[in-house]
């Protein structure tokens, strides 16, 4: 067995005073040494405590050890205190990493601290070793990064929670601020006019900007700056700022230092986050490592929030024009039956001597219109309207719109142009591009009742970049032309803009409008495989933004021809084939009128059957919805198989049936007159010029 070890002190040599051997070790000890009594009253402390926490020796005998302690954490450290007298035990140094001590001047220093109590020794004491750990740059570097660290995974896993954006840029300047022990943390969010920056949240000294205050997008500014530059800013010293405009309110109020990063939405910035501190110099690498995590966080949950709202939105939108193109859809068959009879009816000998009976069937058939024209604003909101896409020259279109408006709108309404000449040339359908940009225009006008500003701008947008609507910013080697109309009248609360595209909806009063205006101009930009984008702020303006398919390099189309009723040949054979009774009613006194010989059938399968009986023909005039069988296309391409040189002529109030048939197929849209029957069929069989 081992001895046991001596007792202290009689291992020294002969002559050496124990309490005074003692007393030096105390004193020389490198690091900061505290005896403390039960009651947490300092007894001893040696000039390493001194030198460290700014005190003399004789002001740390008698003062309580939770004087030392910061006060946001001076109660729990009483807490632990507690606890730990109750069960006493050696504590070494490196267990707990991130302590802090206050010094006598208020500033802060990070140490390392190790426990012994000296009640197994009979004295009611604990003995403290404090070790500065300030000094250390590389430990100092690494605990402050890890701090960093937790505050950005402690924020992300808030915002993979989180639903609610305003939330989250609520916290971003709390929880900077706090990670970086500074005074003040702003975010700026760019306004859809780009003029402006919105305050949209701050924490702490933040003089003169409030939530919600508004700051200019200008080089001169700190937003606009980083804007400017693209990149983080820093500023070690307010006073001695040049590259900007730092507010006197900001001096006044002891802010010296700050860093600014941006904030990215798909590689385009739309605002800003800016921390500031009392002491210069205070920003290095590391806080900006850190604001950088911290804002890629927020855009990307910003970007989140957006595209599921813009998913949202467009579900609705999808749904909404489902319905309302199975109602034109419908609508037209009942107009057709309408309008044909109307025809009917006038050609009477009765009727057409009777100038009464004349005006009751005219009045009739404007209403007729009218209720086609109607149809005509949901199918282009529902994306089945037919379109023939062309090249066409936006900017030539935008000038030859304004000249128009200027001689037809308020005086007091300006226009402006801004057409450059690279912009290429737009694929889209001529007449539905110049009324969606009519539609726009219109609105604008009734928003500024007493005159304003209206202008009209297009330009080039390339495949991926940054100006596209999120829909569009995947589809590589497509060049968009972008064709803006903006106004700078009362604008549109949000609650508005959310339902701005809505069929039927209108802010309008009784009798000015239907509500089918920007839902039209919605439905064409989707069909034409492109897409609307509305920038409103309430009392500033609202811009709307077409994006649409460019073709560079084509020349402007021709303009049409104005077709005229063909002679259609004598005795024509046709083969009508439609599901609805009323309608095919309609089409064979109609066909009848234009001297055709008909035999009509309600289904695919029948006409079938009488091509296969008799097949002979000279056209086959088809609804495409044929109900419960075939469709009419699959019919016709059926048709063209086992007779190739049969003509086909494809009829629909659902227009949208034409996209699924290959290229080259002729289709009349219902409701149709027995003249648009006839140069149709003229077309058709190649007796149109």
């Amino acid at each position: 067995m081992n001895p046991a070890p001596p007792p202290i002190g009689q291992a020294l040599p002969d002559g050496f005073d124990v309490q005074g051997v003692f007393r030096s070790l105390f004193a020389a000890y490198p690091d900061a040494l505290l005896v403390v009594d039960t009651a947490g009253r300092i007894v001893l402390a040696n000039d390493g405590a001194a030198q460290l926490l700014g005190y003399g020796v004789g002001e740390l005998v008698g003062l309580s050890v939770d004087a030392l302690v910061p006060d946001a954490i001076r109660p729990r450290h009483a807490s632990f205190r507690g606890d730990y007298l109750k069960a006493p035990r050696p504590r070494p140094m490196g267990t707990q990493m991130e302590l802090v001590a206050r010094r006598r001047d208020g500033s802060e220093v990070m140490v390392e601290i190790a426990l012994s109590p000296l009640q197994q020794h009979g004295l009611p004491f604990v003995v403290a070793a404090v070790r500065g750990i300030g000094a250390y740059p590389r430990v100092r570097q690494a605990l402050q990064r890890a701090h960093y660290a937790e505050q950005v995974a402690q924020f992300g896993r808030v915002a993979v929670d989180a639903r609610d954006p305003h939330q989250l840029l609520e916290q971003v300047p709390r929880v900077a601020a706090e990670a970086l022990q500074v005074e003040s943390a702003v975010v700026y969010l760019l306004e859809p006019n780009r003029l402006d920056f919105r305050v949209a949240s701050c924490h702490g000294d933040c003089p003169g900007e409030a939530r919600g205050d508004h700051v200019p997008n200008r080089p001169d500014t700190l937003p606009g700056f980083v804007l400017a530059q693209g990149r983080p800013v820093r500023v070690d010293d307010c006073a001695a700022e040049l590259r900007f405009d730092v507010p006197e309110s900001h001096r006044r109020s002891g802010l010296a230092s700050a860093l600014a990063v941006p904030l990215s939405d798909r590689g385009r910035i739309v605002g800003a986050l800016a921390v500031r501190a009392h002491r210069p110099g205070r920003f290095g690498d590391d806080e900006l490592r850190f604001l950088d995590a911290l804002t890629s966080l927020l855009a990307t949950s910003l970007q989140r929030a957006q595209t599921e709202e813009a998913l949202n939105h467009s579900q609705r939108l999808e749904s909404v024009g489902q319905l309302t193109g199975g109602i034109a859809h419908d609508f037209n068959n009942l107009l057709t039956v309408i309008s044909g009879n109307l025809q009917v009816l006038e050609d009477l000998p009765a009727v057409a001597g009777d100038p009464f009976a004349q005006q009751l069937v005219g009045a009739a058939s404007r209403a007729s219109r009218r209720g086609a024209e109607l149809t005509g604003k949901l199918l282009a909101f529902s994306r089945r309207q037919m379109l023939q896409p062309t090249a066409l020259d936006a900017g030539a279109l935008l000038q030859s719109l304004a000249d128009m408006l200027r001689r037809t709108l308020d005086q007091r309404i300006r226009i402006e142009v801004d057409t450059p000449p690279e912009c290429p040339p737009v694929l889209a359908d001529a007449g539905q591009l110049e009324s969606a940009l009519l539609n726009i225009a219109i609105n604008a006008r009734d928003a500024m009742p007493d005159g304003g500003l209206l202008w009209f701008a297009c330009r080039e947008v390339p495949s991926r970049s940054p100006d596209l609507p999120a829909e569009l910013a995947e589809h590589d080697g497509v060049t968009y032309v972008a064709i803006a109309v903006g106004d700078n009248g009362a604008g549109m609360s949000d609650a508005v803009k959310e339902r701005a595209f809505e069929p039927f909806f209108t802010t309008k009063e009784a009798g000015r409008g239907t509500g089918l205006g920007l839902s039209t101009v919605y439905g064409f930009a989707k069909q034409s495989q492109g897409a609307l984008r509305l920038d409103s702020t309430l009392g500033a303006g609202t811009t709307i933004t077409l994006f649409l398919p460019g073709e560079k390099g084509a020349a402007s189309p021709d303009g049409e021809t104005d077709a005229s009723v063909g002679t259609l040949p004598p005795g024509l054979r046709v083969l009508l084939v439609e599901d609805d009774a009323e309608v095919r009613s309609v089409a064979q006194r109609f066909l009848a009128a234009l001297g055709c010989h008909v035999t009509a059938c309600a289904n695919g399968e029948k006409a079938l059957e009488e091509l296969a009986r008799s097949g002979d023909f000279d056209l086959l005039l088809t609804d495409i919805a044929l109900g419960t069988g075939m469709r009419g296309t699959e019919l016709a391409e059926q048709v063209r198989r086992r007779l190739p040189g049969l003509p086909v002529l494809l009829m629909s109030g659902y227009a949208s049936a034409l996209l699924e048939a290959p290229p080259g197929w002729d289709l009349l849209r219902k409701p149709y007159t027995r003249a648009e029957l006839g140069r149709a069929m003229a077309r058709v069989l190649g007796a149109l010029a």
